[in-house]
């Protein structure tokens, strides 16, 4: 990471799993900004993926998920859950 990038801690809802993990966005760009500018895949690190139970499937430093397949991102500050 450089001067020009923050951190984000975030939490991923799809279909069959929560994701918390870490992104990388330009420094002042909102989370939106992030995800209209993404390609197909975002890059999550220090992620761990929780099935609906709740059940952990895997933890990683590294892992890409596929744009298309996430129903809700934000950051993990804003949740109750977390």
């Amino acid at each position: 990471m450089n001067e020009h990038e923050d951190k984000m801690r975030v939490i991923i809802f799809t279909r069959n799993y929560r994701i918390t993990g870490v992104i990388e966005l330009l420094q002042g760009a909102r989370l939106t900004d992030y995800l209209a500018e993404a390609g197909s895949f975002i890059a999550v690190t220090s992620a761990e993926v929780l099935d609906r139970d709740s059940h952990k499937i895997l933890a990683t430093s590294f892992l890409n998920v596929h744009r298309d397949n996430i129903e809700i991102i934000l950051p993990s500050e804003l949740s109750s859950t977390a």
